[in-house]
């Protein structure tokens, strides 16, 4: 799950698996697979970012275990 920002700088929070698409048009769009659409204050790449932290953070746990 990541954190982001709607631009009512309301905070909610994303299953990462269901991100699609993120993209600039130039605010940053987020897409799940949902078909659910997210307007967010964060940039692409810190989308991305978020998204690879907590993958890693995931898979960093299930290797240790």
């Amino acid at each position: 799950m990541i954190e982001v920002t709607k631009m009512d700088r309301s905070e909610i929070i994303l299953n990462a698996d269901l991100i699609e698409t993120v993209e600039s048009t130039p605010d940053t769009i987020i897409r799940l697979t949902t078909g659910k659409k997210f307007l967010v204050l964060e940039s692409v790449d810190e989308v991305v970012q978020r998204t690879i932290e907590y993958k890693r953070a995931i898979y960093t746990r299930y290797i240790k275990d």
